[in-house]
């Protein structure tokens, strides 16, 4: 791979990154033993597969031109043993050890000057238990799409695919050197140039009359940041969320997002927290990429706001609010409102990214609460070196400002939850986990009970 700019959010995540907030997607990889043996050295298995990746072996560089731009160019010294780290777990829970210590990688912000990029096998030893894999990209490098398309090459069946294929990456051909826009090149970029400028400030405006003037939530979602992470996960019945999403209508994912809402309010009343006057404001990313469109490697995202109804006391009602919100967004667009400030950082100079970020990063409160994401995985059975893959914990990063993430996966009929919080700001992160689970019992009861007359009303 040659040398290509960093398209502008890409740049935005770059250099919103500090050192309380390191700005990478994680992934947790929880494999079962081998059938019918030992299994053969992960560790290297990993560093072989991840060094074929051809993205795995780029590094930002600054560049002259664009002012204030960066580049990913490949990395000369590439060594995947920089990346690839095995780390022991004590003996004992394993789900518990792996979990904990997940978090404390998460802390770790990448080091910047090689590949963004970290991977730990974790294990308790050499043997035949479970063992995890926890998958660090820089949200620069990816989105949870093309993090996923990145993450999947250390898994048998994708490695095996991709073997098949040539090595070669084909590209376009250049213009030629001499090649020089004419009087209608120069005009179609003028207007091309103008029609950018006026989007951007339609967007702007939009994400402008959608933010607060002053900083929402309550209790521990509005602590202050500590720097600390906890990863906390919980699997839920993908059969339950489809019976009630069959049962109330909407979508799978409004049933997840009302289930999120549901264990936001269970978790508020049962530590003794006073429900927020104004409901908490998710911010729920949207994947600007389209099937069957052009391969592009750099993010593209914008979001829908929603706010979670945990005021809300029945949770039919809340499933029913959240489906109506978010009918509202999808009908609206992803230019308007607060979310769209991912498309708006999209049409921004890259000097306004790498001055404007501090900025930036400490608006996020005026924008949202939490960040509540869906990361779409392959459909096909995975494993790694023979052992088949029992689930993927998706995380997702924190915002300045922001104590909780949620993020989302369905796997083997599970839907696979990773709970990222401020260790400090949510010390009891796992009550909130079970409170996930509690929700969609109480929805899919509920799908099975006859509508009331004021459910008919409404």
């Amino acid at each position: 791979m040659g040398t290509e700019l960093l398209a502008p959010l890409d740049l935005a995540f770059w250099h919103l990154e500090s050192e309380a907030h390191p700005m990478h997607l994680g992934a947790l990889a929880v494999f079962s033993p081998v059938p019918g043996g030992p299994r053969q050295d992960v560790l290297e298995l990993l560093r072989e597969r991840a060094a074929a990746v051809p993205r795995l072996r780029m590094r930002v560089r600054d560049v002259l031109l664009p002012l204030g731009g960066a580049a990913w160019s490949a990395d000369k010294d590439f060594d995947v043993r920089r990346h690839v780290h095995r780390a022991a777990l004590p003996a004992g829970d394993f789900m518990a050890a792996a979990t904990s210590l997940a978090g404390d990688l998460m802390e770790r912000p990448i080091a910047r000057g090689l590949p963004p990029w970290e991977m730990y096998l974790l294990e308790t030893g050499p043997g035949d238990g479970p063992f995890a894999v926890l998958v660090k990209l820089h949200h620069a490098l990816a989105d949870g799409m093309r993090a996923v398309a990145i993450g999947a090459g250390i898994f048998d069946e994708i490695a095996a695919v991709a073997s098949r294929r040539a090595t070669a990456v084909r590209r376009a051909p250049l213009p030629p050197r001499s090649w020089m826009p004419g009087p209608r090149e120069v005009a179609g970029l003028a207007l091309g140039r103008l029609e950018e400028v006026g989007r951007a400030l339609g967007v702007g405006a939009s994400v402008v009359r959608a933010s607060r003037l002053a900083p929402g939530g309550s209790g521990a979602l509005a602590a202050g940041s500590s720097g600390t992470r906890r990863l906390v996960t919980a699997d839920l019945d993908a059969e339950a969320v489809q019976r009630v999403r069959r049962a109330e209508g909407g979508t799978a994912n409004d049933v997840l997002l009302a289930v999120v809402a549901g264990a936001l309010r269970r978790w508020m009343t049962g530590r003794g927290e006073e429900l927020p006057g104004d409901d908490p404001r998710a911010l729920v990313p949207v994947s600007r990429r389209r099937p069957g469109g052009a391969a592009q490697s750099g993010n593209r995202l914008s979001a829908y706001l929603l706010g979670l109804p945990v005021s809300e006391p029945d949770a039919r009602r809340r499933l029913r609010a959240v489906r109506v919100a978010m009918e509202r967004n999808k009908a609206a667009g992803p230019l308007k409102g607060a979310g769209a400030v991912a498309v708006l950082a999209d049409r921004l100079p890259p000097l306004a990214h790498r001055f404007g970020a501090p900025l930036a990063g400490s608006a996020a409160r005026m924008l949202f609460d939490l960040l509540v994401t869906s990361v779409p995985l392959p459909r096909a059975e995975l494993s790694l070196g023979g052992c088949p893959l029992r689930s993927l914990y998706p995380m997702a990063p924190l915002a300045r400002g922001q104590s909780l993430a949620v993020a989302l996966s369905a796997y083997g009929g599970r839907v696979q939850v990773g709970l990222v919080a401020d260790g400090r700001a949510l010390p009891d992160l796992d009550l909130l986990g079970a409170a996930m689970t509690e929700e969609l019992a109480a929805l899919q009861e509920l799908a099975g009970a006859p509508l009331t007359v004021r459910d008919r009303a409404e």
